[in-house]
């Protein structure tokens, strides 16, 4: 990241000190930069922007200091909940692992703040779901997938109050911004005539028919990255936000039909929601796979996760990253053969994470409820642990849940 090890791909500090830079300027100015298509963030993110500017240093160093700051608070927030009643360390080192495995580009995008953010509001969720809900709507309005960590959210009072409070926080940070600096949602604008990112999961057809001698087209920047315009590229778009469309009807459904939940249904529900949008976006930049290693890593606090094989192929895919970018995008631009079967195997990866990740949360939540029936319950001679859950099958459960407490010698944990 200093510049002490060189390596080929270019200066992958320009989207700091070049675009962030230019954009901290026009936000002190009391307007966001509406008119460059290249801003296509929640106003939200103007936070973040305009934050290096309160620290001494250059513009460059203070947004360093920034990301690793919020690194560290990621890895003591998993390496607590681990420690935390015994429960395993897997969930920190996979952090720990994992984030450097992508290489300088984490500290030079904001996506790892946005990161720690998310993990503190899910890893929150449980015992304080209003502060995990104003910390993902606080992430929301930064950059909207954070969101997504509510959809397994388990119904009840506490599940309202944790989307009343991302929602509030959402608005009104939103709302806020709005009214203090102009265009703060002209981004919206700007992602329907996007194209075809270089890496993303539908650019793969493409860069094979361009080996093959079959695709015209051509590459170059538009809407802020590399995209590939021409022939089939309509098409292709309108399949991926098909695909988001079909992947969010089947989270639905899991989500009214899930008969059986435990501690980490919550987090695999986010990990799977986070894996639909990835693969099937027009666009896979390779900062969206530190968003697939926090939120992998606050999975693997809880020991009864289904995302362990996941989490695996996440792993697998954090190093091709680094290898497809910045070390060999010039030749993915080209298309050359070598740099393709890169891009192809870490898109295959996550293509394949995103399948198992929803086979194994739908077969995790199959099957009836392992609680014990109540008469079986009332029959304990645990006078006063049985007066502490009422008698209707769930609610037991439901309330450790939800509490986030183990009660290995009560009725309701046996």
């Amino acid at each position: 990241m200093t510049g002490v090890l060189k390596g080929p791909g270019g200066d992958i500090t320009a989207d700091v000190w070049m675009i962030y830079h230019a954009w901290y300027g026009v936000l002190q100015t009391g307007t966001f930069p509406f008119d460059d298509v290249t801003w296509q963030y929640p106003p939200g993110a103007a936070l973040v922007i305009l934050l290096p500017g309160l620290l001494p240093w250059s513009y460059l160093v203070s947004f360093w200091v920034m990301c690793g700051v919020a690194d560290v608070a990621a890895t003591a927030l998993l390496v607590r909940t681990g420690l935390r009643r015994g429960r395993a360390l897997t969930g920190a080192w996979m952090w720990v692992v994992g984030v450097p495995l992508l290489g300088p580009m984490v500290y030079n995008r904001f996506d790892v703040i946005v990161t720690a953010i998310t993990l503190a509001g899910l890893l929150a969720l449980i015992r304080r779901p209003a502060v995990g809900g104003m910390l993902l709507g606080l992430g929301g309005i930064i950059k909207i997938w954070p969101l997504l960590g509510l959809i397994g959210t388990p119904s009840g009072r506490r599940t309202r109050r944790s989307w009343t409070l991302a929602a509030a926080t959402a608005v009104s940070v939103g709302f806020l911004l709005a009214a203090g600096m102009n265009g703060a949602f002209d981004f919206l604008a700007f992602q329907k005539e996007r194209g075809i990112e270089v890496e993303s999961l539908g650019a793969l057809p493409l860069h094979y028919a361009r080996l093959a001698g079959a695709w015209d087209g051509r590459v170059t920047m538009n809407y802020g990255s590399p995209e590939m315009l021409g022939p089939w590229v309509g098409v292709i778009g309108k399949v991926m936000i098909a695909g988001t469309v079909l992947g969010f009807v089947w989270l639905l459904l899991w989500r009214f039909t899930a008969r059986r939940r435990n501690a980490a249904t919550m987090y695999d529900a986010a990990l799977t929601a986070l894996l639909i949008f990835t693969v099937t976006s027009r666009v896979i930049s390779p900062q969206y796979v530190v968003w697939l290693i926090g939120v992998a890593a606050v999975c693997l606090t809880v020991h009864g996760t289904s995302q362990r094989p996941v989490a695996v192929l996440i792993l697998l895919a954090s190093p091709l990253t680094l290898v497809e970018f910045p070390l060999m995008f010039n030749r993915i631009l080209a298309s050359e053969p070598s740099a393709v079967a890169v891009l192809s195997a870490r898109n295959l990866l996550l293509l394949a994470a995103t399948v198992l990740s929803c086979v194994r949360l739908w077969r995790s939540t199959r099957g009836p409820d392992r609680l014990l029936p109540p008469t079986v319950v009332l029959a304990e001679p645990e006078p006063v642990a049985a007066a502490a859950y009422p008698v209707r099958p769930g609610i037991a459960y439901e309330q450790d849940l939800l509490d986030g407490i183990d009660r290995p010698n009560t009725p309701a944990g046996r």
